[in-house]
């Protein structure tokens, strides 16, 4: 018995969008709500809302979310994954990318041996975190929709993830000051950077922070195209699922890649977009409006949450996320000090994985490494369209080895 039914459309529409709304405006006005992140604001409001009994904890609305509006965030959120521009802009970034994505894999496995018989459906988290931990939490929310595991495991993995990501970025502003780094590693910025703050970095934040001129032209282009991908993905998922042969473990990874919808949605977008660069650098606002479509999912999926559940699942659940991040930055720094890359390099490369680019670009700009703002946040993009094939790759061979 809620106060809002479960065939109550209209009326948990808006709760979704307005506790959406919500939570992006307390994350970017209140320094606390930024540290906590949006997406765990949104999931425990909804949370809340749900053991209040004001909503229900199912509903065709919550289905149309993840039917829906997840498929139509993800092509949205790629409009600027131009392959070109990534591998002739980043420098030696995309290089310092692999190290630190290899790591996330090593971390997974590992993660997964040590914890397997303490958490259950591990598989299924280990190839939701290590698409998070590649490209950050567009991929993350994906694989979510591709394996959807335990509702009371992913609200406690989301809640792990954000607690390791925040130790993590404290981690990287930290290292570049000890000594056994500065001594031991290339440096490009003696200093550490935090001097050399200077207006070009001020000029290439604001141009990626600031406002947006966005027409209705740019609305319309943007999402008729986002469900067109979408649309044509799930089509041709089920295509594919159809005619594509196994017998043996590669051909049923291939067929499990290629019958995966995100899969395509990933592969037809960044295709599309880097045939077509000119076309989709003109449209504006798609970032945008794929990352409120995803808001709006972060918020479904703190519906049927349980605080208890949470409580009890987080702690293991956050040292596998240690265990993941752990592998990661240790690959990022020592991988990459074998390609003589800088220690700087390094760690953006890690804080890109793990966080995604605008994570990568703010501590660039924090510590006032000006030439690797823009190299941060194509590493970032980048694991975005690398993130999705990782994540299912290890997640289907994590569930095979496990049996799960």
């Amino acid at each position: 018995m809620t106060l809002i039914k479960p065939d109550d459309a209209w009326s948990l529409w808006a709760v979704l969008i307005g506790w959406a709304a919500v939570s992006i405006l307390l994350e970017q006005k209140y320094d606390w709500a930024a540290k906590i992140s949006g997406a765990v604001i949104a999931l425990f409001g909804a949370l809340i809302l749900a053991n209040l009994n004001i909503i229900p904890t199912e509903s065709p609305v919550y289905d149309a979310v993840w039917s829906y509006v997840v498929p139509v965030a993800i092509p949205l959120l790629l409009f600027k994954a131009n392959i070109r521009k990534i591998w002739t802009e980043s420098g030696r970034m995309i290089l310092a990318f692999w190290p630190a994505a290899l790591g996330t894999c090593v971390g997974a496995f590992v993660a997964t041996v040590l914890l397997k018989n303490v958490i259950p459906e591990l598989g299924k988290i280990g190839g939701i975190m290590t698409a998070s931990y590649i490209g950050g939490g567009v991929n993350f929310v994906a694989m979510t929709a591709v394996f959807k595991p335990q509702e009371s495991l992913l609200n406690a993995t989301i809640v792990s993830d954000n607690l390791v990501m925040a130790a993590f970025f404290l981690l990287y502003m930290y290292i570049p000051t000890l000594k056994y780094f500065q001594k031991n590693f290339k440096i490009l910025y003696p200093d550490g950077g935090i001097a050399t703050i200077n207006t070009e970095a001020e000029t290439k934040a604001a141009a990626y922070w600031g406002r947006k001129e966005i027409s209705l032209k740019d609305i319309a282009t943007a999402m008729a195209v986002g469900v067109a991908v979408a649309a044509i993905s799930k089509k041709l998922s089920i295509l594919l699922g159809a005619v594509m042969p196994g017998g043996n473990f590669l051909f049923d990874m291939l067929k499990i890649m290629v019958s995966n919808q995100y899969f395509l949605i990933t592969t037809i977008t960044v295709t599309l977009v880097t045939i077509f660069s000119d076309f989709f650098e003109n449209i504006n606002g798609a970032q945008e409006l794929g990352t409120f479509l995803i808001y709006i999912f972060f918020v479904v999926i703190g519906v049927p949450a349980s605080i208890k559940e949470i409580i009890l699942k987080s702690p293991a659940l956050l040292l596998f996320c240690v265990i993941m991040a752990f592998f990661n930055l240790i690959f990022s720094l020592y991988g990459n000090k074998f390609l003589n890359i800088s220690l700087e390099e390094s760690l953006l490369a890690s804080n890109a994985t793990i966080g995604g680019p605008t994570t990568a670009a703010a501590m660039a700009i924090s510590r006032g490494w000006s030439n690797h703002i823009i190299p941060a946040l194509l590493c970032g993009i980048w694991g975005y369209v690398t993130g999705n094939y990782f994540g299912l790759f290890m997640g289907n061979w994590l569930i095979r080895i496990l049996g799960q």
